[in-house]
């Protein structure tokens, strides 16, 4: 009998481009495993792969969450701007 697959989808949006790669995996496997099986890794810049930060349908993750059948593993990079200077700033002009 063959083992149980999922298939989850990894996604990865840098400032030019977005990155999408659809995997299947054994039943079981993390979110870690996923994107190293699209292949993400090796070409993610240094500021988003250490440390890597990762969600499912925006909700943050650890790299070992077990995944499900149809999961979006989305790669986070760091913030550009800070959201409480950014906050103030506008509430200064306003």
């Amino acid at each position: 009998m063959a083992e149980p697959t999922i298939t989850v989808e990894v996604v990865h949006a840098c400032a030019q481009h977005i990155r999408r790669s659809r995997v299947s995996l054994p039943d079981g496997s993390t979110a870690m495993q996923a994107v190293v099986a699209a292949g993400f890794l090796p070409s993610l810049p240094a500021e988003v792969a250490e440390p890597l930060r990762l969600g499912i349908f925006s909700c943050r993750i650890d790299a070992d969450h077990v995944l499900r059948d149809g999961d979006r593993v989305e790669i986070y990079r760091p913030l550009t701007l800070d959201p409480m200077a950014s906050r103030r700033r506008r509430a200064g002009q306003g």
